[in-house]
């Protein structure tokens, strides 16, 4: 019974930045690593980077040094700072467990795009 809840897409143009959150319930947040993915249209869906309990975050080498992952346990939220962002990010971006994955969300659209 994972539960997540993305939230902040939108719409941005190039180099502009945007916070994404994830709300996680029915599981115990502070005890597990999490990861963000992407789906881009005609694509599959891909890591974007992961989280563990403790915070140590790891990211594929297309978002490294633009984005930053972090999580706040207390309040059960995982973030993704998006810095710089280009137009090859645009997709739907999801959260979910790492690196076994639950049920997926409804994700949350980000567009990039002048």
């Amino acid at each position: 019974q994972v539960h997540v809840v993305e939230s902040g897409g939108g719409l941005v143009q190039p180099g502009g930045s945007l916070r994404l959150s994830c709300a996680a319930s029915g599981i115990a947040f502070r005890l597990v690593t999490m990861g963000w993915y992407r789906q881009a249209p005609g694509k599959q869906r891909e890591l974007v980077g992961s989280i563990t309990n403790l915070g140590y975050a790891n990211y594929a080498d297309s978002v490294k040094g633009r984005f930053t992952i972090s999580r706040d346990n207390a309040k059960d939220t995982l973030y993704l700072q998006m810095n710089s962002l280009k137009p090859e990010d645009t997709a739907v971006y999801y959260c979910n467990l790492f690196p076994r994955t639950a049920t997926w969300g409804q994700g949350t659209q980000v567009t990039v795009s002048s």
